[in-house]
């Protein structure tokens, strides 16, 4: 806080002189507390004006060492360098023209440099000692300019070098569609690249080691970098990434491992297992042709055929080979239609939820194929299949002959797709409706009937139906996997008030005995008609139907509705308040 009211107080007494010449007192009232960011416009300003003044030099000087320590040597180093030159200008100039009539003059002005001399115990301020200070100061500057200048050498050799590496990899990965390719159709050419890759990254390794050898000499800095090594293991995502040299944690992509690697894979290795592709192909072909000719589900030979179907090396030679999209997608197809056998077997289900599944299964696999479909269409096949002449021509004939049958596949995909999520949007509709006969009953809200909904349970539906805007009753149907109720029934309501206009105030309740065999549906309207709620109450058998329905009007809105077996009662209660109706319908 003082710190502040004093820069305040001397920028509002600037500001009031401003016409006027500065003082340097003023502006050594900042210098000699160290306020040196907020002195340092005032002290130039001032110098412009006066150049006969040593200590405005000195603490000017000192305000460049202090910039200098304080700048990023790797990201400004040249700003670094001229704070660094400015001090030992302004040192030189400030030690040129200090002087004991100077120090006599102006003792205030250095009273940092105050001793107690060791011979009389007074203190005093000596030109001796100023010197000495700048010239160290001086030296030390010098000395620093030595190590930031060998610091940002070996930092830019690193990041050269390093980058070199870097672009001689993206070269290489840019040139071919994948690992398999590049291996396959690597030459004399790339083989030299990778030599010069190998010994352009012990280059990089070497300089790194060097600069963190000259940053360690100048003491205290925030940079720590670390050397980490990642190793590149997917050709076509691995190694793309510039690493950033100004974070301490290195990203460094070790190139040289993959050289030396990859020139042993080219000059060994390099066979071929185009062998076990065709023998996949020959394998799936056979349980097509057992699909076809049985009319049966292959799909527990899809999955043993799946399981032996990765193959290391290849994997190891092309993450994504082609004829393993092309395999996946022929096994893709007989997946689908094993799905579609399948479901022929449970077609006749009148379960809605298990047709609903069925259908969605079928979505999954077909989804699948076309998914594959479009991939293997976004690939650049002609170029690819150069890799693979030999399973080309061997299960398709021609490249033209394999393309066109990837066509056909996404055309037959999108056919199947269209026609299945038809399905789908029926089957999901036929979910939130009851049939009986001629009639649809809506088991949502939102859906538009003349059956109107007030009661929509896991088991069990009941509403009104209007055949008209006055005449109206009431219906009740249980809710079966099948959307075919077994107990259907209606019901009589108090058409004098349950009227279609006042359908937002009518609400129902429902109770069931412990075996599921009796309900009670009651319904009313929420607003009183001579001081009672008009409700209609109906007893329902589950093998009997419909035994009773009475109006009955109520004091109260019932908060539950219980029934006892054991004398067939029915009680209605909200509070202390309750009524209670015989088996028969009666009010007792």
């Amino acid at each position: 806080m003082t710190r502040f009211l004093n820069i305040l107080l001397f920028v509002l007494v600037s500001v009031a002189a401003f016409s006027q010449k500065l003082k340097y007192k003023d502006i050594f009232s900042l210098l000699s507390t160290n306020q040196y960011e907020a002195a340092e416009p005032f002290l130039k300003k001032y110098l412009k004006e006066t150049t006969d003044n040593p200590n405005a030099y000195l603490y000017l000087g000192l305000i460049y060492e202090q910039k200098a320590f304080k700048e990023d040597v790797l990201k400004n180093t040249q700003q670094a360098l001229i704070n660094m030159d400015s001090a030992i200008l302004l040192f030189n100039k400030a030690n040129a023209m200090i002087t004991d009539k100077e120090i006599k003059k102006e003792k205030d002005y250095y009273a940092m440099y105050s001793q107690r001399d060791l011979r009389t115990g007074v203190m005093e301020i000596k030109l001796a000692h100023i010197q000495f200070d700048l010239q160290n100061r001086i030296n030390g500057m010098r000395e620093r300019k030595d190590k930031v200048t060998m610091v940002k050498h070996y930092f830019t050799e690193t990041q050269t070098a390093y980058t070199r590496c870097h672009e001689l990899f993206v070269g290489l990965q840019q040139g071919y569609p994948g690992l398999r390719e590049f291996y396959l159709r690597a030459d004399d050419r790339v083989v030299a690249q990778l030599n010069e890759l190998s010994t352009t990254f012990d280059a990089a390794s070497k300089s790194f080691e060097n600069y963190k050898t000259s940053i360690s000499n100048l003491g205290k800095s925030s940079y720590n970098q670390q050397w980490n090594l990642n190793e590149i293991k997917d050709f076509k995502t691995d190694g793309t990434e510039m690493t950033d040299f100004y974070q301490n944690n290195l990203l460094i992509w070790n190139y040289k491992s993959f050289a030396e690697q990859a020139i042993k894979i080219i000059d060994k290795e390099l066979k071929p297992v185009k062998a076990d592709l065709v023998t996949y192909d020959i394998e799936i072909n056979k349980l097509a042709d057992k699909l076809k000719a049985d009319s049966v589900s292959v799909q527990s030979g899809l999955a043993r055929l799946a399981e032996s179907l990765l193959n290391d090396k290849l994997k190891k030679l092309d993450p994504e080979p082609l004829p393993m999209d092309v395999l996946a997608l022929k096994m893709a197809d007989l997946e689908y239609k094993s799905a579609l056998m399948d479901s022929r077997k449970l077609k006749d289900s009148a379960d809605v939820f298990l047709q609903l599944e069925l259908t969605k299964h079928e979505i999954k696999q077909v989804k699948k194929v076309d998914s594959l479909a479009v991939k293997l269409l976004m690939r650049n096949v002609d170029e690819e299949a150069l890799n693979y002449q030999h399973f080309v021509t061997t299960t398709y004939s021609s490249t033209a002959l394999l393309k066109s049958w990837i066509k056909a596949e996404r055309e037959f995909a999108d056919r199947e797709m269209k026609k299945k999520f038809e399905e789908l949007a029926q089957r999901t509709e036929a979910i939130n409706w009851l049939i009986t006969g001629s009639d649809s009953i809506p088991l949502n809200t939102q859906r538009k009937s003349k059956f109107k909904p007030l009661l929509i349970e896991p088991k069990y539906t009941a509403g009104l139906v209007f055949t008209d805007s006055v005449n109206g009753e009431g219906y009740f149907y249980n809710i079966t996997p099948s959307r075919k109720p077994t107990i259907k029934v209606k019901f009589p309501i108090d058409n004098a008030n349950l009227k279609e206009r006042r359908l937002d105030g009518i609400r129902a309740r429902l109770t069931v005995d412990q075996g599921e065999n009796i309900f009670f549906v009651l319904i009313w309207w929420g607003q009183k008609v001579n001081e009672k709620y008009p409700a209609t109450l109906t007893k329902i058998y589950r093998s009997d139907g419909l035994s009773w329905a009475i109006n009955l009007p109520i004091d109260f809105v019932p908060e539950e509705m219980v029934f006892q077996s054991e004398n067939g009662d029915l009680i209605l209660r909200a509070g202390e308040q309750r009524i209670v109706v015989d088996k028969s319908g009666k009010i007792k």
